[in-house]
């Protein structure tokens, strides 16, 4: 079903797929705090089910302690980050370390690991922290765009100019991570910053989606996309037809136009300047 709450409609969903016997997916949302996590589990007996698991249930501990702490959006002087970027970051490094533990201390889960993609909306901003192959998505005035950029050997070979986008669809590790939680001590996040508008709309998905439909077919679904829910399901849907290879998980958010009561959001203040 499709959630409300004042700040935020959302829909979240998470489906085995048509080719594996389990789901080591796993996603969690917090409104209250506007926290959206998304985990895709890998290796072990029942290892990645676990590392997907720890890694949302630890990143949402995390923030539900330190967020209501923090000043709404204010910027760390020597890091130049919002406090809610870096609580992100903190939250995914210590989620790191705690599957990596969990590895050591029980053999049976030896080698397991996860993605992991997080949002956190407050003010009229998006904090994202990201570590290997989930992505985020948004649509913005009726454009698709990728805000994430893929921790994985096909992207470093694209980015480095050995393929093309297209060229490295077809390579055969196309999804060979190269940055996971849980597989060293310590790891490297990306974090980023981003302005929200209204009518924005915010996609977090594991590669069970994106690598079984074009990214056409998922823009067309989402830029017309009123209902969340039916988006979200019909999306997963279209990649179950397309094969349903991987475990397929999507969370949809589409924050308020009213999502900062705190302050006035930054557009509602150039509007009052130039009256």
């Amino acid at each position: 079903m499709t959630h409300q709450s004042g700040l935020f409609e959302w829909s979240a969903l998470t489906d085995r797929g048509r080719v594996r016997s389990k789901n080591e997916d796993h996603l969690s949302v917090d409104a209250e705090i506007g926290a959206f996590v998304l985990a895709d589990g890998m290796g072990g007996h029942r290892g990645g089910e676990v590392a997907s698991a720890i890694a949302v249930n630890t990143v949402l501990e995390h923030l539900k302690l330190q967020l209501p702490q923090l000043t709404p959006g204010a910027i760390d002087d020597n890091l130049g980050y919002t406090g809610e970027s870096l609580a992100a970051r903190e939250a995914v490094i210590q989620a790191n370390l705690k599957i990596f533990n969990a590895a050591r201390q029980q053999p049976q889960y030896e080698g397991m690991g996860t993605t992991l993609v997080v949002a956190v909306f407050y003010l009229d901003r998006l904090s994202i922290a990201h570590v290997g192959d989930s992505r985020l998505y948004r649509v913005r005035q009726g454009q698709l765009e990728q805000l994430t950029s893929d921790h994985t050997m096909r992207q470093e070979l694209v980015d480095r100019g050995f393929y093309t986008e297209q060229e490295a669809r077809s390579m055969v590790q196309r999804n060979l991570v190269t940055r996971a939680l849980g597989v060293d001590a310590s790891v490297a996040v990306d974090i980023q910053e981003e302005l929200v508008l209204p009518g924005d709309l915010y996609a977090l998905c594991s590669d069970g989606l994106y690598d079984m439909l074009d990214e056409e077919v998922i823009a067309r679904s989402l830029v017309s996309c009123n209902d969340l829910q039916h988006c979200t399901q019909e999306l997963i849907d279209l990649a179950n037809n397309s094969g349903g290879k991987d475990n397929i998980s999507l969370i949809l958010v589409r924050p308020s136009a009213d999502a900062s009561p705190q302050r006035h959001p930054w557009y509602r203040r150039i509007t009052k300047w130039f009256r």
